[in-house]
């Protein structure tokens, strides 16, 4: 872990990724306590262009609405869906992927074909109809998207078990009498987090574009600000004013390419032949 850090330390694109995340993560939590809007008042005529008016920047939503505020209040969901969806969907493909990988046989077949089955579904389909099927609330898009997102992962941790396994160390941990659950999760787990850390990285990314996706469809949570939320309630009046879908899609852009470069980053610093390189 030191020398990953070390590495990723030198990697210039990964430490500005860093650095801007960590800027979008301090603006959504203090932003709004400094700027002292409020994100759902009413404050001004209905789509007001950016740099006209010297209290709104950015301009107004079709509704007269600080985009601002909007901006700095809709970021802690999205960056909390994505985080929580992320979670979720590694808690499932490690799961499934450590047993499938670790026991083989009957039990990888069942779960590899439980595995397809869901990967051959289209995910926003099937994310959409679980979102209709229950309340649209931030807690039921992130779960959705979890549900759709863990095959990826569970090919992977099976791929990092069926290579692990076999290993010297496993093989030593089994003969002292270590039983199947230590084994799985205090020996090779450890051991198959790197590619697995990357993998959780990326699908942050991933899970932020989807809630923006689901949201735009008209899905999204309607009592909680969003970025999402903020392009979807405004995509009906982009030809005529661009700025209340342009700045959150910015906002969305600016925070997943930040976690794609940390992603990138992490993948150089856990590979030990990029590290020698």
């Amino acid at each position: 872990m030191r020398e990953a850090w070390i590495m990723f330390r030198r990697n210039r694109p990964a430490m500005a990724g860093l650095c801007l995340l960590i800027v979008i993560v301090l603006l959504t939590l203090y932003g709004v306590l400094f700027y002292g809007g409020d994100p759902y008042e009413i404050v001004w005529a209905p789509h007001e262009p950016p740099g006209v008016t010297p209290e709104f920047m950015l301009g107004t939503d079709y509704l007269g609405r600080d985009l601002i505020a909007g901006l700095l209040m809709g970021g802690g969901p999205t960056l909390a869906v994505g985080g929580a969806a992320a979670l979720l969907t590694m808690v499932i493909g490690v799961s499934i992927g450590a047993m499938s990988g670790y026991f083989g046989g009957r039990v990888d077949n069942a779960l590899m074909r439980f595995t397809e089955f869901f990967q051959v579904l289209p995910a926003l389909l099937f994310a959409m109809v679980l979102v209709t099927l229950f309340s649209p609330s931030l807690t039921i898009i992130a779960i959705a998207i979890g549900v759709v997102s863990w095959p990826q992962t569970a090919r992977l941790t099976r791929a990092e078990f069926l290579k692990i396994k076999r290993l010297e160390y496993v093989t030593a941990a089994r003969a002292i009498g270590a039983q199947n659950g230590r084994i799985m999760w205090r020996v090779i787990l450890p051991n198959a987090l790197p590619p697995l850390i990357v993998s959780a990285t990326l699908t942050i990314g991933v899970a932020i574009l989807f809630e923006a996706g689901l949201s735009f469809l008209g899905l999204g949570d309607p009592n909680t600000m969003s970025w999402g939320l903020m392009i979807g309630a405004n995509r009906a009046y982009i030809l005529t004013a661009w700025w209340p879908v342009t700045f959150p899609g910015i906002a969305i852009f600016l925070t997943v390419f930040a976690v794609s470069l940390i992603g990138d980053g992490l993948n150089d610093a856990f590979n030990p032949k990029l590290r020698e390189r």
